[in-house]
């Protein structure tokens, strides 16, 4: 590392990280299931939000024996209003494959844990750092922002090929006596003090050994490529219920976006012109044989995605019909409606209804 004093630069980083660091739930032992659970919930998730996650689902799924025996249904509703349901599911069937081929102990190898469902090399780097002190690179946009900024490095950190770039400078930075602290820290530096914009240079610990600051660029790094736009996708959605007072309910397909969810019955407006009521009752009938009377809407939720956009009109009405409950189509109670996870989108809709 050119005019690096790597020895100093550990020596600052971890000495910092050890007096400031943040007290977090999963930072009160060195659990390898516990700090798996917690680097998979805050993949593009912050911090404030998965510590009642993270508290709660160790409480339901307190081992890998725990989670692996869980049903989905359960796990999913343990996740409910997280998002990024693939990332749930993949731990889920990682931990199952622990339990039956490691004896319930996470590997401790890169060739090993890499072979898991959903462990990239960033989780990967994480678990053998943070559990077991073993020297590998975990690198996410905090680190890039930071070795951006300490190294400055050009490559733009949206392509997937720079971050082999990151990882080789990790590689060589790295403290073999404490990893742990060492990439903690650098993560720990990039979400509180060099920031994504306003970094605290003058609060920095590492900030003498900062190759941007001494120049005045780091407000001009790391390079990142703007992601394409989003696409804005049009829905009508509809909370029906029936003589009883029970709620229609169906669950998505098994791949794809939010699998295995429950929601309210809802289709995209195909056809701008004609009114929603008439294609959202056409939709009910043609999907599901299911005749309702469409009420009023009952008020509009826009919902973000990393890639598009859902604008849903959400209507109220009754069930005309009889209805015939299938594995993926049931009628239920609002008590029982509590047993399935449902997208934050339709927990708004939701709201919506109970306020109306």
């Amino acid at each position: 590392m050119k005019n690096l004093d790597v020895s100093s630069f550990q020596n600052d980083l971890i000495s910092w990280f050890t007096k400031e660091q943040r007290t977090l739930p999963w930072r009160q032992d060195t659990d390898p299931y516990k700090v798996w659970v917690s680097e998979i919930m805050l993949q593009q998730t912050r911090v404030d939000t998965v510590i009642p996650y993270f508290n709660r689902f160790i409480r339901q799924f307190p081992s890998i024996d725990a989670l692996a025996e869980a049903d989905e249904e359960r796990v999913l509703k343990a996740w409910e209003g997280l998002g990024y349901y693939s990332r749930v599911r993949n731990l889920h069937a990682a931990v199952k494959e622990v339990k039956e081929q490691y004896g319930g102990k996470v590997p401790d190898t890169p060739e090993a844990i890499s072979k898991l469902q959903g462990v990239g090399p960033y989780t990967s780097g994480a678990i053998l750092s943070i559990a077991y002190g073993v020297p590998e690179p975990a690198v996410d946009g905090n680190v890039m922002r930071v070795l951006s900024r300490i190294l400055t490095i050009w490559e733009d950190i949206a392509k997937p090929s720079t971050r082999k770039i990151f990882e080789e400078a990790v590689r060589q930075l790295i403290s073999h006596e404490n990893p742990s602290y060492f990439n903690q820290a650098l993560m720990e530096l990039g979400a509180i003090v060099c920031t994504p914009t306003s970094p605290s240079c003058l609060l920095c610990p590492v900030r003498n050994h900062c190759q941007a600051f001494h120049q005045g660029v780091q407000t001009d790094l790391p390079v990142k490529t703007k992601n394409k736009k989003q696409k804005r996708v049009q829905l009508a959605a509809a909370i029906l219920v029936n003589e009883e007072g029970k709620i229609l309910i169906h669950k998505r397909p098994g791949s794809g976006l939010l699998a295995n969810l429950w929601e309210f019955p809802n289709t995209e407006m195909i056809m701008p012109l004609r009114n929603e009521k008439e294609q959202l009752g056409d939709f009910l009938i043609s999907e599901w044989k299911v005749e309702a009377e469409l009420k009023d809407q009952i008020g509009q939720i826009e919902h973000i995605f990393s890639h598009l956009i859902w604008n849903i009109n959400v209507f109220s009405g009754m069930i005309l019909s009889d209805v015939e409950e299938q594995a993926n189509l049931k009628l239920v109670s609002l008590k029982e409606l509590e047993q399935y996870a449902l997208p934050v989108s339709h927990q708004k809709m939701l709201k919506l209804y109970l306020s109306d």
